[in-house]
């Protein structure tokens, strides 16, 4: 079994964050945020998250922008210019055009946690992706931390 993580960082501190992922047992943060040095991004900062996350927990970092949805995308459904059903169209569609399962190996994301900004996974692309992954690959169990 692939256990697959993820989690958003916004409402979290940087303790209760670590905290969650040390507990959980999580390896490698995947980030598949567009952008990962806005300064909204505090202690999740590109750089900076790197460093915290080996020193306070041992856990590697990555960010892999293939899984990460276009800024195009994502300014129209913060702006209300398409719903929620055709942003998960459309991500979906990106993950397909971008081939991202060519020659995927699985167990990189075991005991690795997807990582957006977003609160909560329920319309989240991390959820999205997660979901996808495992309709490719049944050993996938999804952990919204």
């Amino acid at each position: 079994m692939i256990k697959l993580f993820t989690i958003g960082f916004t409402g979290k501190s940087a303790e209760k964050f670590f905290g969650i992922l040390k507990r959980a047992g999580v390896k490698k943060i995947i980030d598949i945020r567009i952008s990962n040095s806005s300064q909204l991004a505090g202690f999740t900062k590109g750089n900076d998250l790197k460093y915290f996350a080996k020193e306070i927990a041992n856990i590697s970092y990555e960010h892999n922008l293939d899984y990460a949805p276009t800024k195009e995308l994502m300014h129209s459904y913060r702006e209300k210019e398409i719903t929620q059903d055709k942003w998960e169209v459309e991500y979906l569609k990106l993950l397909k055009e971008r081939k991202i399962l060519k020659d995927i190996d699985y167990k990189h994301f075991n005991n690795a946690v997807l990582l957006c900004s977003e609160e909560k996974a329920e319309h989240c692309h991390r959820n999205l992706l997660a979901q996808y992954l495992k309709k490719n690959n049944k050993e996938i169990e999804i952990i919204h931390l």
